[in-house]
């Protein structure tokens, strides 16, 4: 039997606001357990929730960067349930009637084609504290720094049919997020969290098979090897005869595996109602057209921009347009430089070849925007030669030079063009390579080009990577057969 697995997320972003989302307490992360709950935070008796209203602004931008629609009024309801990393007894969160509402977001498939994954909603809610396991000696600690942080949840339709689309989904809500500004989306850190809601079913067969929901998965690699595994072992299950029972389980990193957590809840498992401490929230459509008139140049914008305007590839225009400081990066140099391919060329392939070496990211790399910019005006005007820039731009990540003309200065790289010193070159490695020589002139002309290769490379040896390549193939050309 033919499978097919169908696959919903349920995306947690943390809002980047330095208050909590109903309380005055810091949201800064790595304090010292229970230092940033405040006495609304703790439950006690007699404290009111106060709605931080930099939350809801960035709820609304994201709702607007997605295609949403947002309500003219939005409330807040409470999720009840008892844990003990939730000292209220319940979530104040939205079921009824959420800050965002039903949009889309159009990912990009292996195949260069695209599929539109509709968005259900996104809702504003508080986050939970933390339970501590290590080092209690067979109790469990309550960390509630995280208790009321701001969280907007982000519901999809089930229509993603495989692991990588569910990556590239997560992946195209990572990168707006963060161009919006709205969560920093480290997810080592529990800023981006995902719940991966999986079901498979006969090819061809309308009705969803029951899914289980994969809690709290933190990275991109971890949720696609998640899914996976929990496709196959769905499959295996009914292809043996047995039923797939709906529940909640979490993904082992160290084992590859899911395992069962509890039975999967229903919603009126949480008898949600109205928060009565928070009224309905009046959402004035000048108010919402004033968020959508400052939002920046969004991911697929730029993507877009990057294609017609500057005429990059399609996977340039994504590589460069999936993180907004390596975006702005590439702007800067596309502008200074006055060529936009040849500073595609360099910010996707030596520049961020050296970040990856050094594991760093495109705001800690060493070489500014206008220190490249300067290096690619030397290689258009020809300077120097392709090879000698890689060397300048070693330099310059080393510090070695402020700028890359002292560099091309100071290392003598200034590209040789006078065709009488290359000529000479060029006659001194031919009289040392007379064999090679006799060779080339002996051979079939199809199988000339391979030996060619050894006189230019010996030819910028001896020239120390600054002979104009274009000059020295001419004449060498010349001269093996003349």
């Amino acid at each position: 039997m033919q499978w097919e697995a169908v696959i919903g997320l349920e995306i947690h972003t943390q809002l980047a606001t330095k208050t909590k989302i109903f309380s005055g307490s810091s949201t800064t992360f790595g304090a010292e357990p229970n230092s940033q709950a405040s006495i609304i935070d703790l439950a006690m008796p007699g404290t009111l929730p106060v709605l931080n209203k930099q939350a809801l602004e960035m709820a609304i931008q994201f709702g607007l960067a997605v295609h949403s629609e947002i309500p003219a009024i939005t409330t807040f309801d409470r999720k009840n349930y008892f844990y003990p990393d939730l000292p209220k007894g319940y979530q104040t969160t939205q079921m009824d009637a959420p800050i965002v509402g039903r949009g889309y977001l159009d990912i990009a498939l292996e195949n260069g084609g695209t599929k539109r994954i509709a968005i259900h909603h996104a809702h504003l809610e508080e986050d939970a504290g933390k339970s501590l396991h290590e080092d209690f000696q067979g109790m469990t600690g309550v960390d509630l720094n995280r208790a009321g942080t701001p969280l907007i949840e982000i519901v999809t339709e089930p229509e993603m049919s495989s692991a990588k689309e569910a990556v590239a989904f997560l992946k195209s809500i990572h990168s707006i997020i963060t161009y919006l500004g709205i969560s920093d989306g480290n997810m080592a850190e529990g800023s981006m969290r995902c719940d991966a809601n999986v079901s498979v079913r006969p090819k061809g067969q309308e009705k969803l098979g029951n899914r289980c929901e994969i809690k709290n998965v933190n990275s991109f690699r971890f949720v696609e090897k998640a899914i996976n595994y929990e496709i196959q072992r769905q499959i295996e299950i009914l292809e043996d005869g047995g039923r797939i029972a709906q529940q909640t389980r979490l993904y082992d990193p160290d084992l590859d595996e899911t395992r069962a957590m509890r039975s999967k809840e229903d919603a009126n498992d949480y008898r949600y109602f109205p928060c009565p401490d928070l009224l309905p929230i009046a959402v004035d459509p000048a108010y919402v057209q004033q968020l959508k008139d400052a939002l920046p140049e969004l991911p697929e914008q730029k993507r877009q921009r990057f294609t017609e305007q500057l005429g990059l590839s399609d996977y340039d225009a994504g590589v460069l347009s999936s993180s907004r400081p390596l975006a702005d990066y590439f702007d800067k140099v596309a502008e200074l430089s006055g060529d936009a391919k040849l500073a595609a060329n360099w910010v996707s392939g030596e520049l961020s070849a050296q970040l990856n070496r050094d594991a760093i990211e495109i705001d800690q790399a060493a070489i500014t925007p206008e220190q490249l910019a300067g290096l690619l005006q030397r290689v258009k005007d020809d300077t120097v030669s392709s090879g000698a820039a890689k060397q300048v731009f070693a330099a310059l990540w080393a510090k070695e030079g402020q700028t890359a003309d002292e560099v091309i200065e100071a290392k003598g790289l200034k590209q040789v063009t006078d065709t009488g010193a290359i000529e000479a070159i060029i006659d001194e490695i031919l009289a040392k390579n007379t064999a090679q020589v006799e060779q080339y002139r002996a051979a079939e002309p199809d199988k000339r080009g391979k030996m060619v290769g050894f006189f230019v490379g010996q030819i910028m040896k001896a020239s120390k990577g600054t002979a104009n390549p274009k000059a020295v193939n001419e004449l060498l050309a010349k001269k093996l057969n003349g």
